[in-house]
């Protein structure tokens, strides 16, 4: 799975408008269908508090953030599985990203022209939705398909594989024709993982962005109200955005006046904010922090990983030849006010191989190669 989120959703709702903010990287964004064929790729870094406290406290040189990737992917139509609009090539790209966060038109504007004449959410969403099953149900059926060579295999793990994973595929099967999410299912990490190999788009965690214009954003109209019981029924967040004001946001050059033109409109934060660390949290991602005089530094680390795999985001060297981790958590250090204190109400510890990192820890490994 891509560890990174791809920005979908139909023609002319805002994707590219957004993703440009997002990114501040120049993404096409025409008021015509197709305007982003290939997909644009951002990195951008996660808004952390916990990040900016640790370089108040310790007062680095420089400090670092983590960084995640979006994907912005071009509008797919009605069709789109059967290779309407290129359909076939935007659903590759969706395909190879590790969560989804679907842009919905949630505004009324005559001059931006919607490609199904008017603006229905729940229309939207279904049309998307729907695609997206099915793409995944010819994925699936072709599976099963192929199976009764892999049940008659004489290799008795593969023949087992394709035992556990043949009631998966038909239950797949039948809630895919529905139109309904590979989500929907629930499976669970057992089940997830013997059909792992699908990349199966339904069944990527799914973030549902309500682009709304400079009159709701602090009050939310009927279009997101629908979005909102949508999500709720599948299991999906919601966030409201106005990419227009994100996109002035952007604009702005230093963060002083990012922050007075987000108190003048009344918010506290903006609303890409919200939607990098959503994605960053769909990803299944924690940050553990480096802390020294030269640098703070927010590191990017894949849930339930030991400390060694985590000292190998930083060098592969950190984990081949590691050998200890000193320790102690970054909410402990805002309590104490500094690492020696810390060390005294005997918060600070050190953790070998099997130690499960967590997020928010602060760490500095040693290592020998």
């Amino acid at each position: 799975m891509g560890m990174n989120c791809g920005i979908v959703g139909l023609p002319n709702v805002g994707k590219s408008t957004i993703f440009s903010a997002l990114t501040s990287a120049p993404a096409e964004a025409a008021n015509y269908p197709f305007c982003t064929i290939e997909p644009n790729v951002g990195v951008v870094h996660v808004p952390d508090p916990r990040l900016d406290k640790l370089a108040e406290i310790v007062k680095p040189e420089r400090t670092i953030p983590a960084v995640t990737e979006f994907v912005d992917i071009a509008g797919l139509v009605k069709g789109a599985s059967k290779g309407e609009g290129l359909g076939n090539q935007f659903l590759g790209h969706i395909r190879q990203v590790g969560a989804i966060c679907h842009v919905v038109r949630c505004f009324d504007d005559g001059d931006v022209v919607h490609v199904s004449g008017r603006v229905n959410p729940a229309e939207d969403i279904e049309i998307i939705n729907i695609e997206l099953a099915l793409a995944d149900l010819e994925t699936v059926t072709k599976r099963l398909q192929s199976l009764e060579k892999f049940l008659k295999s004489q290799d008795k793990n593969v023949q087992n594989k394709a035992k556990v994973s043949k009631p998966i595929l038909e239950r797949l099967v039948k809630v895919l024709e529905e139109g309904q999410s590979a989500r929907s299912l629930g499976l669970d990490e057992d089940e997830r993982e013997a059909i792992n190999d699908l990349h199966l788009i339904t069944l990527k965690k799914m973030l549902y962005v309500c682009n709304v214009d400079e009159a709701n954003i602090l009050e939310e109209n009927d279009h997101v109200k629908k979005v909102r019981e949508i999500a709720a029924k599948e299991g999906a967040s919601v966030i409201t955005i106005c990419g227009k004001i994100e996109s002035e946001i952007a604009a702005l050059e230093s963060k002083e006046e990012k922050d007075a033109f987000l108190k003048d409109i009344g918010i506290e934060e903006s609303g890409l904010s919200k939607m990098i660390r959503a994605g960053y949290d769909m990803l299944d991602m924690y940050t553990y922090f480096t802390a020294g005089v030269k640098e703070v530094r927010a590191w990017t680390f894949p849930k339930g990983a030991k400390a060694p795999q985590a000292a190998g985001v930083i060098h592969t060297d950190f984990e081949r030849g590691f050998i200890k981790a000193e320790i102690y958590h970054c909410e402990d250090l805002f309590k104490f006010g500094s690492e020696a204190k810390v060390k005294e109400a005997g918060k600070f510890r050190m953790e070998g191989k099997e130690y499960v990192v967590q997020d928010g820890d602060v760490i500095h490994f040693r290592f020998n190669v």
